[in-house]
């Protein structure tokens, strides 16, 4: 099957191009679908997870540009993955005393939370790719929840407080960086 660039995917989206979405549906479902099925889920809400996340960027696209740094799957996956934690933790809070019976809703409500979710998600991840190579690689092992001794060790620090030290300061920088963005007001205040 023929890989397209992140442009091809967008502009399909935008313009509902039925041979891109079937495309889209094609390449990238199966991932989907195999991480909700591994998380508590079934085919049918994998393809309820991707319906939505795909009317979310086409929503999006109407009314802004969506700039992804990473690969198209990458990001869709990832797109889903998130909108799928979501919806797991609303079943657990609506969960009835039956654990059989769960109600699934879907509103506007939650898919502007969605939306917003990704639009953070996306201006974190910018923002880590404009850190130093150096903050980049400690953040990245940092946030795979490793310890300041295995990062230590990875790095090749000669301290683990100085590896504390150097995460806190990279951590900051993040922090001024987003906090930087213009964007950033917008998506905080909703």
């Amino acid at each position: 099957m023929q890989k397209f660039d992140n442009e091809y995917y967008l502009n399909g989206i935008k313009a509902r191009d039925n041979e891109v979405l079937t495309s889209i549906y094609k390449e990238f479902l199966g991932a989907v679908t195999s991480f909700v099925i591994k998380n508590k889920g079934q085919q049918e809400d994998a393809k309820d997870i991707f319906n939505k996340v795909i009317y979310q960027f086409t929503a999006r696209l109407e009314r802004d540009t969506i700039e992804i740094n990473s690969k198209f799957e990458a990001y869709i996956f990832t797109a889903c993955k998130n909108m799928w934690r979501r919806e797991l933790m609303k079943m657990e809070r609506s969960r009835v005393t039956n654990s059989n019976i769960k109600e699934l809703y879907y509103d506007e409500s939650d898919l502007t939370m969605a939306t917003l979710e990704q639009e953070r998600w996306e201006l974190f991840n910018q923002k880590v790719l404009e850190l130093s190579e150096n903050c980049n690689k400690i953040l990245t092992l940092f946030f795979q929840k490793l310890s300041s001794k295995e990062i230590m060790i990875q790095l090749e620090y000669g301290s683990e407080v100085t590896v504390r030290q150097r995460i806190f300061k990279c951590k900051t920088k993040l922090a001024e960086l987003i906090k930087g963005d213009n964007r950033y007001n917008e998506l905080m205040s909703n």
